[in-house]
């Protein structure tokens, strides 16, 4: 009879352990989605097959992602695309894995190429977040690519994926926003801002349309230039502030 009531005290011992440790269990929502800027190309398709987030301790987490093939220019001037979500049970996230396929291509001039992604095919695209999540609240992270500095060209019509992306969080950081005319001018607008010596920049294209978005900046003042191509010149506007989750809205430079 002793040694049954010994049992039944180790059980009910383990049972109230498992029942603390579900109580103390905790999860964190998250989303992953994708935005670029816009590039001279007619098309840029990216093949996402998988994203992984990866804890301090080095455990790696899959996502709920949306694999498919997504077309980069489509998703600019704040446009951007959900491609993965989950609750996580790690507090910390260091590093997110952007896993790609083999089905990415450009389209120049009408023509179709294949994109080679040596690199997305053996381990991925690793991108350093470092990231302390707090409970009940929906962390999302925008993986902004650019275009313009991702495709290189070998020559012989054979063009390299080579992906430059920033990682943005948008709970953390502000926008501007505004247009440029003559509408269909090409142009590089640039956001600057030095801090503790150190100067910052963030550049995006203006689209066809004479709009443009910069994502992802610290608060802060800064400066904007627009530089566009000859014979116009560039035009900069200083004292530009930005607040964290809010788009400052500068209205339309005249070149």
């Amino acid at each position: 009879m002793k040694k049954l009531n010994v049992i039944l005290s180790f059980i009910l011992f383990g049972f109230l352990l498992n029942s603390c440790n579900n109580d103390n269990a905790k999860s964190y929502p998250y989303s992953v989605s994708i935005t670029d800027a816009p590039g001279p190309y007619t098309e840029v398709n990216v093949d996402i097959v998988g994203i992984e987030v990866t804890g301090e301790a080095g455990q790696a987490v899959s996502l709920n992602v949306i694999p498919g093939i997504y077309d980069l220019l489509k998703l600019s001037n704040g446009v951007e695309k959900l491609i993965a979500t989950d609750e996580l049970g790690i507090s910390k996230v260091e590093q997110i894995r952007l896993i790609l396929g083999t089905r990415n291509t450009v389209v120049v001039d009408g023509t179709i190429y294949p994109l080679s992604t040596p690199s997305a095919d053996q381990s991925g695209l690793k991108l350093q977040v470092h990231q302390t999540l707090q409970e009940g609240i929906m962390y999302h992270v925008l993986l902004d690519f650019d275009a313009n500095k991702s495709i290189v060209s070998t020559g012989n019509g054979a063009y390299k994926l080579k992906p430059v992306i920033r990682t943005i969080e948008t709970a953390v950081s502000g926008s501007i926003k505004g247009s440029i005319t003559p509408v269909g001018a090409l142009a590089v607008v640039t956001a600057t801002k030095v801090e503790s010596g150190v100067t910052l920049t963030y550049s995006t294209n203006v689209n066809a349309e004479g709009n443009f978005l910069l994502m992802g900046l610290p608060a802060g003042n800064y400066s904007v230039t627009v530089t566009p191509v000859l014979p116009l010149i560039p035009v900069t506007i200083n004292n530009i502030s930005v607040e964290v989750g809010a788009t400052k809205t500068i209205g339309t430079i005249a070149l």
